[in-house]
C-alpha cells in the first residue's frame, strides 16, 4: 500500500517546521477601501482551522495574503518566524473555489505535480495511482480533466495539491454549490489528509460544514477577526454578540 503522506519537511530535504504561521499587523487595502485588517494571527495547532463569516467578511482575502498569492498593504506573514521562500512555496498549497485543472489528462494533472516534487519511475506512477483510487477518480484517469464534472474537478484539485504532501492546504469555499455527494467526496478527501498530518486552513461560510470539519475557528467580520476559540467552545458559547448572531442564522452586518 501507498503512504498517502509525505514526512513533514520531505520537499526540501529536512525536517524543520514551517509552522507556526503567524500574521502581524496584517492588512489589505485598495482605492475602494481596506478588505482585510489590521489582524494579528497565530497558526500552528494541528488539524483544520476553520475561517468562518459572513460573506464581505474578508475571508478570501486572508486566505490569499496568509499563502501568499497578495502583497499586504501592512504587516507581514512568516512561517515559523521566516518569511516566504521558495521551500516555503512547495511546502504548502491552496484549492480554490472554482477548481483549476490543467489541460491535459486527469492522471497527468497528478503527475504533473508529483514531478515537481521529485517523483519519477515507480514512486511516480505508483502515487498517481493512489490518489486516484483516493479520490475516486480510477474510471476518469485518462479522460481529459476540463469533461469532468464540477464535484469530479474539485476531487482532482485537491488530490493534486495534496497530492506531494504538504504541510498545510488552504481551502478557499471548496464544496460550495455542489451536490451533496461531492460534498461527501470532498470531507473525506480533507479529513484523510488532515488524519494524515496535513494542517487544513478551510474558508467557509457554511455552519454545518464548520460543525463537522472544524478543530478551531476564526470568525470574521467586516475584515477583521473578532473571534478565535476551539470549535466546541464556538459552537457553544461564542464571545461576541456578532458570532451569535451568526450561528442563530441572522444577518451579520
Amino acid at each position: 500500500m501507498v503512504d498517502l503522506a509525505l514526512p513533514r519537511g520531505a520537499v526540501a530535504g529536512q525536517q524543520l517546521p514551517i509552522l507556526p504561521l503567524t500574521a502581524s499587523k496584517l492588512s489589505f487595502a485598495t482605492s475602494t477601501g481596506t478588505w482585510v485588517g489590521p489582524i494579528d494571527l497565530t497558526i500552528d495547532q494541528a488539524g483544520v482551522t476553520v475561517v468562518l463569516g459572513p460573506n464581505g467578511a474578508g475571508k478570501s482575502v486572508l486566505l490569499r495574503l496568509l499563502h501568499g498569492l497578495l502583497e499586504p498593504t501592512t504587516g507581514e506573514v512568516t512561517w515559523n518566524g521566516r518569511a516566504m521562500d521558495r521551500e516555503i512555496r512547495l511546502r504548502q498549497a491552496m484549492v480554490f473555489q472554482s477548481p483549476v485543472v490543467l489541460r491535459r489528462s486527469v492522471a497527468a494533472n497528478l503527475r504533473y505535480a508529483l514531478r515537481i516534487r521529485g517523483y519519477r519511475g515507480a514512486a511516480l506512477r505508483e502515487r498517481v495511482d493512489a490518489w486516484l483510487s483516493h479520490a475516486d477518480l480510477v474510471p476518469q484517469g485518462r479522460r481529459p480533466a476540463t469533461v469532468l464534472s464540477g464535484g469530479e474537478k474539485q476531487r482532482l484539485a485537491i488530490a493534486r495539491a495534496l497530492c506531494g504532501g504538504p504541510d498545510v492546504l488552504f481551502l478557499d469555499e471548496p464544496a460550495a454549490n455542489l451536490d451533496g455527494a461531492s460534498v461527501i467526496a470532498i470531507e473525506k478527501l480533507l479529513q484523510t489528509a488532515r488524519d494524515a498530518g496535513t494542517k487544513l486552513v478551510l474558508v467557509t461560510h457554511d455552519l454545518n460544514q464548520a460543525r463537522r470539519l472544524a478543530d478551531d475557528v476564526v470568525f470574521m467580520v467586516a475584515g477583521q477577526a473578532r473571534e478565535r476559540a476551539p470549535a466546541s467552545r464556538f459552537f457553544d458559547q461564542p464571545q461576541s454578540p456578532e458570532a451569535q448572531a451568526f450561528i442563530d442564522g441572522r444577518i451579520v452586518l
